[in-house]
């Protein structure tokens, strides 16, 4: 009988990935030309969501491959990334795979814990793949992970609440001070939710204002330049006039709620959210749930492009069948299924022809969203950009700073991360 694919509490996995990596009865075998051992693989996907698609496709690759055992553990993505460093620098407990957010991906490879995979099974028909897509996964002209899936945001709103309100989707931030106020006087709600503890959410904004964190190419920060004091300004401005209401702390939890049942009209989320959004008492109808591009600044409309690979670890003592498991995690079936199922969008260019993609109402409305996104910096220090911003942007939105202060702060953390930089 074909094991089943074993799903473990956190807590348990350090010590369980830590016996499969480490052990040789767990290291796998091609001697015999079939895939052999254990894979241990740490998902970041949400819980009660995309975990269940995710374990399901896991399982697809078991029946493929009966002699092989994949270890499903699903690590809480705001600890992922330090669970995995701490892993990979001890050599004790590291996954064989791990689903790494794009910023992740060139700093595990800086640091030397990442596989490169050109030349391997992990990837085939590479040529299929958006070319936004591949770009995260490179690191000094070497491949280090596979693109799974590829996002960008917009905004959600209740049909139900803009029509009684008379109002339709904001185009501009003036747009959607109108919106709000409209919502506000027709239903007593407020118009949006602004998760104030996660600086993802503030990029759009950034962006719009002409701004970004860093300019990679000339190695300058730009956070506390001009357009990032507006961008500052911005957001503020909505809190402060009740366009929105925003949170410090359990933002995820707080917007979703709200969202979900009604409390508030719109949301800025990705395609990621979907499947939680849909299980809320105000979208028992799906067709209630509407989603259109983020409001422009004052300068320009973007997003920013986020996702996930599929990294190997560097010191797994089973790379044949990881390899293998990446390369099926990231098929064209397998993308195509959870476009259909979770409405999350493919990294293949040949799967948003399938019918799963194709019949995604929000796969097709993120698509072109995608497209035009805004490349995040894909330096190895990325991820750690977002601490410092995460800090004065909170800081902003509960009054405790001003927004030149913020951008200010902001930029001298940036200087002492980026050594040399600008």
């Amino acid at each position: 009988m074909r094991r089943g694919i074993t799903a473990t509490a956190l807590v348990a996995a350090l010590a369980l990935a830590a016996t499969a990596c480490g052990s040789d009865d767990e290291t796998g075998s091609k001697s015999s030309g079939e895939l052999s051992g254990t894979v241990t693989w740490w998902d970041t996907s949400s819980v009660g969501s995309e975990d269940k698609v995710f374990k399901k496709l896991a399982e697809g690759f078991e029946k493929k491959h009966p002699k092989v055992d994949v270890k499903y553990v699903n690590v809480p993505f705001g600890e992922a990334q330090n669970k995995f460093k701490n892993a990979a620098q001890a050599g004790d407990g590291a996954p064989d795979v791990i689903r790494s957010e794009v910023a992740w991906t060139p700093d595990f490879a800086n640091l030397g814990y990442l596989a490169p995979l050109d030349g391997t099974a992990a990837l085939k028909n590479q040529d299929d793949f958006l070319k936004q897509a591949v770009a995260s996964t490179k690191y000094e002209d070497k491949t280090y992970a596979v693109p799974q899936v590829i996002d960008s945001m917009g905004v959600f709103y209740n049909k139900k609440m803009f029509e009684e309100a008379g109002v339709e989707a904001p185009a501009s931030l003036a747009d959607l001070k109108a919106v709000a106020k409209k919502i506000k006087d027709k239903t007593g709600k407020t118009g949006l939710y602004l998760r104030g503890d996660d600086p993802y959410y503030f990029l759009s904004f950034l962006y719009g204002e002409g701004g970004d964190m860093v300019d990679a190419g000339s190695k300058s920060v730009t956070i506390d330049k001009p357009e990032g004091v507006k961008a500052f300004k911005a957001v503020k401005d909505l809190v402060d006039d009740g366009t929105a209401k925003t949170d410090a702390s359990d933002g995820w939890e707080n917007m979703m709620q709200a969202f979900k049942n009604g409390d508030v009209a719109m949301m800025i989320n990705g395609p990621w959210a979907v499947a939680d959004t849909l299980t809320g008492s105000e979208f028992t109808d799906k067709g209630n749930l509407g989603v259109a591009p983020v409001p422009a600044g004052s300068a320009a409309q973007g997003a920013p492009q986020g996702g996930h690979n599929l990294a190997v670890y560097a010191g797994s003592k089973n790379l044949d069948a990881s390899y293998a498991f990446v390369e099926y995690m990231t098929s064209v079936d397998s993308q195509a299924t959870a476009a259909g199922e979770l409405n999350l969008l493919p990294t293949r260019t040949s799967a948003y022809a399938k019918k799963e993609a194709v019949d995604s109402e929000i796969v097709g409305f993120f698509k072109p969203v995608v497209e035009t996104a805004v490349e995040r910096p894909w330096i190895p220090e990325g991820g750690s950009l977002f601490e410092p911003l995460r800090i004065e942007y909170t800081k902003v939105l509960t009054g405790q700073t001003t927004p030149e202060k913020a951008a200010k702060a902001t930029g001298d953390s940036y200087r002492k991360l980026l050594k040399d930089w600008k």
